[in-house]
């Protein structure tokens, strides 16, 4: 909405040409989202369900009781602010759309007194996560960049749409694993975001700096980048309310959201690989869970029997790490690595 005013009324007076700027409304943006999450939620959270806490995981005890599902409140403020701030393109209004039904979702398994069943929310974030995949590449062939490759290679939509669904599944359910100590969750996807944006503005968002790198340029490069932006703003007005001890919990409703745009925003840059990334710490926190589970329960394979998952609780069982050891050290090893990685992939090419 703003940025079609400013291209309406700069000709008016001049100084609203700012609101053609993508990164004076990427800034814009992320404070309103900052500053809305931050007055919404303490006035909000009584009218959330309650945790219920979770018997295997360890010190789950202390979060029983606390409202949760607080991704009801800030994924909201994230998409009025997107549509106030992003171009009113339909691939960010899809994107949106399936953000809210990530959402809505997780939220109901939020508030359900059994949940929704493993099986039950596994095939509808599949279901969702092939919508995703398809508002990616809009039904139509799309350039993928990957590592050790000079020349990008286009992908129809019959091999991007599956792959990007599973990247895109994965990624929600890791994120919603990782949703076990006060803070660490929304961190980690908080820095994986911040990444993101980076690289969307600052490379493949950029016609020169893509060029010379030689990686594809993405005409919405930018305005993936202001979405990842926008949601770095949401998570940091949460996270002040999150900080241990935490007075409020994400839920399925905030985690699915986060999940879901995650893996939108990798595909958006065009190198799937990018997950690994960006969201390392996430995928070995949560997603290696995911797999030992499926080995052992469809194929009877037992992997990993003296490693628990996901893997914070591990830390904390065994090696007796506090909730804060967890946070810093888990955040400063993507806070790190990532850059490293980033121009190791860069470069190779």
């Amino acid at each position: 909405m703003l940025y079609w005013l400013g291209h309406q009324l700069s000709e008016v007076y001049g100084p609203l040409r700012l609101l053609t700027s993508y990164l004076f409304l990427a800034g814009l943006g992320t404070a309103l989202a900052t500053i809305f999450t931050w007055l919404l939620l303490p006035r909000l959270w009584m009218r959330l369900p309650l945790d219920r806490g979770r018997a295997y995981a360890v010190e789950g005890e202390q979060s029983q009781g606390k409202p949760s599902g607080a991704g009801v409140v800030f994924v909201p403020v994230y998409l009025v602010v997107c549509l106030l701030i992003l171009p009113l393109e339909m691939r960010f209004l899809q994107a949106l759309g399936c953000i809210l039904v990530a959402m809505l979702v997780g939220f109901m398994d939020d508030r359900s007194e059994k949940g929704w069943g493993e099986y039950r929310m596994a095939a509808i974030d599949l279901g969702v996560s092939l919508l995703a995949a398809m508002v990616i590449c809009q039904l139509d062939t799309f350039e993928l960049w990957l590592p050790l490759i000079k020349t990008p290679i286009a992908v129809s939509p019959s091999v991007f749409v599956p792959i990007g669904a599973v990247l895109i599944w994965m990624a929600i359910n890791a994120t919603n694993c990782t949703d076990g100590v006060d803070g660490l969750s929304g961190s980690l996807c908080a820095l994986a975001f911040l990444y993101l944006g980076g690289f969307l503005y600052g490379i493949v968002g950029h016609s020169v700096i893509a060029d010379y790198l030689l990686v594809p340029y993405y005409d919405y490069g930018a305005g993936w980048a202001m979405m990842a932006f926008l949601m770095v703003g949401c998570l940091a007005g949460y996270l002040w309310h999150n900080a241990l001890p935490s007075a409020v919990m994400m839920g399925d409703a905030g985690s699915r959201s986060m999940g879901l745009l995650l893996g939108m925003l990798v595909l958006a840059c065009g190198n799937p690989f990018l997950i690994f990334i960006v969201a390392g710490v996430v995928l070995v926190n949560g997603a290696t869970g995911l797999l030992k589970v499926a080995l052992l329960r469809f194929f009877k394979i037992g992997v990993f029997k003296t490693v628990r998952y996901p893997l914070h609780d591990h830390f904390r069982h065994k090696d007796g790490w506090s909730n804060t050891q967890v946070l810093v050290r888990f955040m400063l090893l993507q806070a790190v690595g990532t850059p490293i990685l980033l121009m190791l992939l860069l470069k190779i090419r």
